[in-house]
């Protein structure tokens, strides 16, 4: 969780300084050029500012959303946010293993699949031995969960 927090801080503080000292300089200096109606530096560089100035929010909003995760509200022997789980498909007889992470470090290539996912959610709350089933692009998967090492055990 931590990587998460600082990935967010490290993206809000790259804007911030982009907003207070790079966007000054580049209106300052489009402004000089004279008129601001036909100036294309001027408009995008405010346009730029209004993108940074959403983006921050938006990631303002999530660094206190992740910050109020509660982990001792993740279960213990169920499917939660940080567990690894090993899966059969059964209609391929072949096992897969998903780390269930959150939306800023998915990586489904490489088996980090969001809580939010479609996979992530048919998983979550599930136990050991528990099979779900999960519309996919190419029809409905059976997974039938094999192994599973929650949050907490990973911290053992």
């Amino acid at each position: 969780m931590t990587d998460i927090k600082k990935k967010l801080q490290d993206e809000i503080t790259t804007l911030e300084y982009e907003l207070h000292v790079e966007l000054p300089k580049e209106i300052l200096k489009a402004r000089a050029h004279g008129d601001l109606s036909e100036n294309a530096e001027y408009h995008a560089a405010k346009d730029r500012q209004g993108f940074v100035n959403a983006r921050l929010g938006q990631l303002r909003k999530r660094l206190a959303e992740v910050s109020m995760i509660d982990f001792s509200k993740i279960p213990h022997d169920r499917v939660g946010l940080g567990s690894t789980v090993v899966v059969l498909d059964t209609k391929r007889d072949e096992e897969i293993t998903y780390n269930l992470v959150t939306s800023e470090e998915a990586d489904a290539a490489n088996g980090k699949i969001s809580t939010t996912s479609p996979i992530g959610r048919a998983l979550l709350g599930k136990e050991e031995g528990d099979t779900v089933r999960v519309q996919s692009p190419g029809g409905v998967k059976e997974l039938e969960i094999r192994k599973l090492t929650t949050i907490h055990d990973a911290g053992e």
